[in-house]
């Protein structure tokens, strides 16, 4: 019998959807700062920039914490109203606070093709695991309302950070074959890199809308299979042809 693989997925904008509700709330932060602002000729693009570059910044500093986030739209009014000299109101604050902490309240959706897939591989006798960077509360939430117990169980690993040192941690405890491991992401700073510098194999599968922070550059030279994807439909014939290959 040939031996079976272990496979890790990340969840946001790999197996469910993510970055669309930011970019829905970001869209309402944008629209709300520019009619503030609108005397003081500060552009959508101002606004974009400035938050990216706190929000980077806290994320890097905390993790994927729940409130960084709404925190960042805060931060970015502050810094424009000191900018400007508009006064500062806690009504206008608390209202972009409320407005970030929104995106964890979206309705969850899958992405394509993520049953089939995680069925399939089941099926074959692959083990799956899940590993999502954030607060385990909110993700716990949304492994619970896709119903992922079924395929992931407890195998599920929850981290603020998802850092090399990290998944080093996760591959030494587990005491998984690297030879037998593989990482499916969308981010290559959180998903990719670290499985390249660990040495394990790596798919990457685009984000149908990605987050400029996901976007790095590959320094490491590979030990393993990397492989780029269009689609989670694609994962099971790769997996299989490589199982078949040991």
């Amino acid at each position: 019998m040939k031996p079976n693989q272990t496979i890790l997925f990340d969840l946001d904008d790999t197996l469910i959807h993510c970055n669309k509700y930011f970019d829905f709330v970001l869209a309402q932060f944008f629209d709300l700062m520019t009619t503030w602002f609108a005397g003081y000729r500060i552009t959508t693009e101002d606004v974009k920039n400035k938050q990216y570059e706190i929000d980077e910044l806290g994320v890097q500093k905390h993790g994927f914490v729940s409130d960084h986030f709404p925190q960042s739209l805060v931060d970015t009014y502050a810094h424009f109203s000191a900018m400007t000299g508009r006064p500062t109101s806690e009504e206008e604050q608390r209202r972009l606070y409320d407005i970030g902490m929104s995106v964890y309240a979206q309705t969850i959706e899958p992405y394509p093709n993520m049953t089939e897939t995680l069925e399939r591989l089941t099926y074959h006798g692959h083990q799956l695991y899940l590993y999502t960077g954030g607060e385990t509360v909110i993700q716990e939430r949304k492994v619970k309302q896709m119903g992922l117990e079924i395929f992931f169980g407890d195998r599920i690993f929850i981290s603020p950070h998802k850092t090399t040192s990290v998944m080093e941690s996760i591959l030494d405890k587990q005491k998984f074959d690297r030879s037998r491991t593989w990482m499916i992401g969308n981010s290559i700073r959180t998903d990719i890199v670290p499985a390249i510098e660990t040495g394990i194999n790596a798919i990457h599968i685009p984000a149908i809308t990605e987050w400029k922070y996901n976007i790095v550059e590959i320094t490491t030279e590979p030990k393993r299979l990397f492989l780029q994807l269009k689609s989670l439909l694609e994962v099971p014939p790769v997996i299989m042809k490589h199982n078949n290959l040991i």
